[in-house]
């Protein structure tokens, strides 16, 4: 296996925490089909890869391997009972940036205020998986490199540009003034939600009780809502309800 200087285990512990994951650059990914997608993703955005001793690798890989006692794997990870191993992986360039990157695609996911790590994972991962091409997120969203998030995501994570920053709001202006089509989903929407009939779009999905501020929805072209029964339940997990609106507004018109 390949050498590498041993960090303490609180130093791996440590990047559970936000400001320690920008600090060292560097956030976890748990599992062997996450860390597989994150490889196909951006191969040399792995540092390490850290292993229990019964699962330790019988030749060289390419990545360099830390083994570790199954109670220091534990102590390492969030899940209770975690299986596979735990990578090391570089931070993409420009994730906290107050400005998006020159290629932006013709679609955007914009979240704002999400507060539960679950969700805006389980987010990021609807919009890999719809050919969104960037997550703006507000400052006040949950980490999408934070563990719970990363987990959620499945490892989709870098599979597209990330941009958490105060300055979500004049960054979705710019959008905006660049010519994205921006749709809001909202349960006071007056539209149905449908296929959007524009080449460059915007979705942008609120914080889970509040909804999207005001500021925010007068930016938007349209103000959508999902049409659901309302006499069985009140609404929809921003999670679901994102997923939904992706897909149909990512439908080519009828």
């Amino acid at each position: 296996m390949n050498a590498q200087p041993l960090k303490p285990l609180s130093w791996y512990k440590s990047l559970h925490d936000a400001k320690s994951r920008r600090g060292e650059n560097a956030f976890l990914v748990e599992g062997t089909r996450a860390i597989a997608q994150i490889s196909r993703s951006c191969p040399d955005c792995i540092r390490e890869l850290v292993v229990r001793e019964e699962d330790a690798p019988q030749q060289d890989l390419v990545y360099p391997v830390r083994v570790v006692s199954a109670s220091q794997f534990r102590s390492v990870c969030i899940s209770t009972n975690p299986s596979g191993p735990l990578a090391v992986v570089n931070m993409p360039d420009g994730a906290c940036a107050a400005s998006l990157p020159r290629r932006k695609g013709d679609k955007v996911l914009v979240l704002e205020d999400i507060q539960d790590p679950g969700n805006v994972g389980t987010l990021v991962r609807s919009a890999a998986a719809f050919e969104f091409s960037g997550v703006l997120l507000s400052d006040k969203c949950a980490d999408p490199f934070g563990p719970k998030a990363v987990q959620a995501s499945a490892g989709s994570v870098l599979s597209l540009w990330i941009r958490r920053t105060k300055e979500y709001a004049a960054l979705l202006a710019g959008l905006a003034a660049e010519g994205y089509y921006c749709i809001a989903a909202d349960v006071g929407g007056k539209e149905t939600l449908g296929p959007a009939k524009a080449s460059k779009i915007v979705v942008v999905l609120g914080n889970e009780g509040s909804g999207i501020c005001p500021d925010t929805l007068r930016l938007a072209n349209r103000v959508v809502r999902i049409p659901i029964c309302e006499r069985n339940v009140e609404s929809l997990n921003v999670a679901v309800s994102g997923a939904l609106f992706m897909y149909v507004v990512s439908r080519p018109p009828a």
